[in-house]
Parts: structure tokens; sequence; C-alpha cells
């Protein structure tokens, strides 16, 4: 791609940083570490991995601690408590040494094998390099419904272009990491930060796995509340929905008052219907409690960028020993 700026780093014997956030995954560490390593070492570059241990409360550190005794290019970040997926990704990225750095999941559904694919694309020039999922085993119908529809709400609610079927699994350049870790705010839609940054981006299609081993983390609960996340973070178009039915409730409570008024006039009828009017307040105290709820969630947002708290704290960082990661 001659019309692309190549990013910075040396692309020709570049050193790659993996950043693979972990929280309670003993039953897949072994597996991810022995294909990734495996697909690192075929390519014949320098590399990291960067374990980012999210608070388990399994043996996933001890398992870590194990695998660093052995392999000098295994670096552990262990953060002080759980804060949550994007918050861990964050603190990788921000511990990264790689002209470029990979993102990917430890239980497999991502394949490592992709990881060279990613290099080339890169090597090309693109800062970016993202998978994009065209096909999603070992997940419910509901599950993959939801995600669908989610993505597209998403792209038409928000003002920047999020890619569908896109999760974390990719690669960025040395500039794009240090881009987006410039990018401090507490409530972390990292799918969204990712395209915020801009920069080349280049979509490479594959087939999600299911999982290795072990149970999904992210049950629908968990997924609501990042669905509202990543809505509340890269659009205002809730408040705008909440302005518009109030405005059109306001407009036919109006219209309804003004014909009651009219007929009782015209025909001298009393004003019927006590269940009509417990039916219409109810319906208004639901439309304003509504209301007040989207706007609480974006206060509470504005509420908890004011504290100003780091975004994590690390309980023990084990840096890597590789040559270029000294």
């Amino acid at each position: 791609m001659t019309n692309l700026i190549q990013n910075s780093g040396n692309n020709n014997n570049p050193f790659i940083s993996v950043v693979v956030p972990v929280y309670n995954e003993q039953e897949v560490l072994p597996e991810f570490l022995d294909r990734t390593s495996r697909v690192l070492e075929a390519r014949e570059i320098d590399y990291e991995i960067i374990f980012v241990n999210d608070g388990s409360t399994d043996n996933s550190l001890e398992l870590l601690n194990r695998f660093r005794e052995k392999d000098p290019r295994i670096a552990i970040l262990d953060l002080s408590r759980n804060f949550g997926k994007e918050i861990a990704l964050t603190a990788g990225l921000d511990y990264s040494r790689g002209d470029a750095v990979i993102i990917i999941d430890a239980d497999l559904q991502d394949p490592p094998e992709l990881i060279p694919e990613f290099i080339s694309a890169w090597q090309e020039g693109f800062d970016v390099v993202y998978g994009k999922r065209k096909k999603r085993q070992g997940e419910t119908v509901l599950k993959r419904l939801t995600a669908y529809l989610f993505y597209r709400i998403l792209q038409r609610a928000s003002n920047v272009h999020i890619p569908e079927d896109t999760g974390d699994f990719r690669l960025m350049s040395r500039r794009a990491v240090d881009a987006l870790c410039k990018l401090r705010e507490q409530h972390r839609f990292m799918k969204g930060l990712f395209a915020w940054i801009g920069f080349p981006q280049r979509c490479i299609l594959y087939k999600r796995e299911p999982r290795y081993a072990g149970r999904s983390k992210w049950n629908y609960w968990h997924l609501w509340n990042h669905a509202i996340e990543g809505i509340t973070s890269f659009s205002i178009a809730p408040l705008k929905i909440a302005t518009y039915i109030g405005l059109i409730t306001a407009f036919f409570s109006f219209s309804y008052g003004s014909y009651i008024i009219i007929r009782t006039i015209i025909r001298g009828c009393d004003v019927p219907g006590y269940p009509s009017l417990i039916v219409i307040m109810l319906f208004l105290g639901g439309v304003e409690l509504t209301a007040l709820g989207i706007i609480g969630e974006y206060l509470g947002r504005v509420f908890d960028e004011t504290k100003r708290r780091p975004l994590y704290l690390i309980d023990q960082y084990l840096p890597s020993r590789t040559a270029n990661g000294q």
C-alpha cells in the first residue's frame, strides 16, 4: 500500500507485544500459551506476552508465575483487584513496549494463528488491523442476535464509525497505542476508543471458535451493562430520544385535553374516566422516570470523571526479560 504513511517502529525486525487480559482462565492458559508461542516463534520475531491478571480468584496467577520462570518473554501485570476487562486492556497497553501491540483474549475464541496475517498487514502500513467475525460458533441464537442488533444500533447512534461484529482482537502500531493511551476516561468502551483514534485500518475476516475450556464471564446482565456503556460513551442519542418522547407526549396530552374541553363545552357531558386518568398518570410517570434514568446515566459518568481517580492500581509488575524489552 504505497499510498499509506508508514507507521513508526522497526518493521523489518519488529518487537511485538501481546496483551492478554486474564480473569479466572486457568483451564485455557497452558493451551493458549503453547499455541501463541508456536505462532510467534515460527514468524522468527522478538516478542513479549503481557498477561494482565485482573483479580483472578483461581490458580491463574500461580500458573502465570510458573510460565514466566520458564520463558523470559512473559511479563505479568497483576492488578490490585478486579477492575474489568476494559481497564485490564488499558493497563496492558500502558505497559507494552513493542513496535506493534496485539490484543487477544486467552479463551482461544480468537485464533492466535491469525497473528502473522495481522503483522503482514501492519508491515504494509496499516496502524490498526482488526479481526471481524464472519461466523460465531459456540454461541446461542439469542446472543448472536443481540450482538448483531447492538453493533447496528451503536453504528446508527454514534458519530464515530465503529466496525460491526468486531471485538478486541487486533494489532495496533506503536503510534496508535500511544494515541490511545492518552485517552484516560473512566468509563472505557474500548471498541469505540479503537475506532475514535483513526489512522489507517484494515479488516481481516475470521471464524470465531467456541471457548477452548471454562465458562464465559460475560452473562447477559454484563452484556446489557456493556451495551449501555458503549452507547452512552459514544452517543447522546438517548438524551435526544428522551427529549423527542417528552415533546410528543406533551403534544398528545395537549391535544387530548383540548378535545375534552371542547366536547364538554359543546355537548355538556361530564369528564368521564377515573380509570383513564390513572392510566394516563401512570404513563406520564413512566415516561418521566425513564427520561430521568437516561439523564442519570450520563450524570453518573460526569460524577465519576470529576473524581479523577487512577484507572487501576498495580499489585506487582514482572517485566519480560527479552533483549528488546530491557
